[in-house]
Parts: C-alpha cells; structure tokens; sequence
C-alpha cells in the first residue's frame, strides 16, 4: 500500500499565510517562507500554497514568493490560485512549483484540465474542488468558496478525472477551520468511485482525525493548516500515531 500523505497548506494573502472558519474570518498565521523552511524539515510529506484570493482580485499567483518557497524546501510542492493558462503554469513550473492546483477557472472551462494535462502531463495536474453539503447534495463553489454552482461534487469529481487530472484535493466547506473532524463518509464515497488520489481538507482538529480520514474517509493524503501553523499538531508525533494504527507514513 502506498504510503498516506500529510501535507500543511500555506494559505496565501497579501503575501502572509492565514487561515480562517468556513473560509472567512481570516487570521495572520506567519511568514509563508519561514513554514514553509520548518514543514520541510519537520516531516512533512507535501507542501500546497493557495493564493487565496488571486481569483477575486483577478491576478496571477506570486511567482517570486512561489520561488522563494521552492528555494528553500526539499519536499513536493503544489501552487494554486489565480491560473488561468498555460503560460501561467509554466511561469510556476519554472519557479520551483512541482504540481499546480486548478479551481475556479476549471469550472468555468473544463478543456483547461485537459489542455494542462497534455501539455504538462497528469501527474502535474491537481484539481480543487470547494463543495458544500445543502439539499441533500454537494454542490461546488468557485471563487474561494464565495459563489455556488449547480454541479454536483461527485459528477465533476468524475470529470476531472477523465479529463485527465491526476488528484483531486476536496475541501468541505462545512468543516473548514472547524476542527471537528473531516468529512468521511463524503470523502469515502469520492475516494472508491475515482481511480486517482485524493487529498481531504477541511476539519483537522486533533489526531483522531487523521486516523478516521484514512481509515473511514479512505482518503491518499490529508491537507490541514492551523493546526501545524500554531502547533496543535506536531506532524511527527503525528505519523508516529498512524504507524502504531497500522496507516503507511514516511516516518
């Protein structure tokens, strides 16, 4: 079995990583460059950095801080926020990003993810997809999760993967900063009806639930921020945990 994946997320604003509740009430959580310095050292499996506010502000991911990230670490590193184009996931590729993450813009154009796949290779590719629980469905936001649409989480899961993205990264809505725990049986169900990783965010708030997340939401990796931001969580103390769970880590 492969290896579980744990990866802190540097949520990006103004050039300061913050992190907030249901993706609002936004707090400063620290210099990105300097996390990102100790994740990689730390053990830390993965890094994402979401500029989460580019798609409002209708601009492109910081490149030179995306570099000046990439510098400093040893550890996969997957951008988002604000790509709209191939020559913006070329500008990211060569500025140290090793996998870019598409949202928004995917959506509204879904020949992109075939577009970044072909030319880039899948591997490459990780879709965002915001979803929300209400009228007994999951339906998708865009926009950092400021504007609903009508597709169904699971219908557009199914999509992206045939178009050609090679990981699906699913955040709840409802569980976002809440730390109550991830949403296992919605990822559950995403996880055994696609054939390619999934990455759970939103809800991390103590160990128990990572363990749950692989073994209920039979999630590949598990994202989570404030929690190893302020040092609720320590990653290694952490994966000690799932080892004596009989979860597969990098230890």
């Amino acid at each position: 079995m492969l290896a579980k994946r744990i990866i802190p997320c540097l949520d990006i604003k103004d050039s300061r990583t913050v992190k907030g509740v249901n993706f609002v009430d936004l707090i400063d959580a620290g210099d990105p460059v300097e996390l990102a310095k100790v994740y990689s050292k730390i053990g830390a499996d993965e890094l994402v950095f979401l500029d989460i506010t580019a798609t409002k502000e209708d601009r492109r991911t910081f490149a030179k801080l995306v570099n000046e990230i990439a510098k400093n670490i040893n550890i996969p590193f997957t951008v988002g926020g604000g790509i709209k184009s191939v020559e913006d996931v070329d500008i990211l590729l060569k500025n140290g990003a090793d996998k870019v993450s598409i949202n928004s813009y995917a959506v509204k154009n879904p020949d992109f993810i075939n577009e970044l796949a072909s030319k880039f290779g899948s591997q490459c590719v990780v879709v965002a997809i915001d979803a929300k629980y209400e009228d007994n469905d999951w339906y998708v936001y865009l926009v950092g999760g400021r504007v609903k649409t009508e597709i169904k989480l699971f219908d557009w899961a199914k999509e992206v993967e045939n178009r050609g993205a090679g990981e699906i990264l699913f955040t709840s809505m409802d569980h976002d900063g809440t730390k109550n725990g991830f949403s296992n049986k919605a990822l559950s169900k995403l996880s055994n009806m696609v054939n390619i990783p999934v990455i759970a965010s939103g809800g991390a708030g103590k160990i128990e639930h990572f363990i749950d997340v692989f073994n209920k939401g039979c999630a590949d990796a598990a994202l989570a921020a404030s929690v190893f931001h302020f040092n609720e969580i320590d990653i290694n103390t952490l994966k000690k945990e799932l080892n004596n769970n009989e979860i597969p880590v990098r230890l």
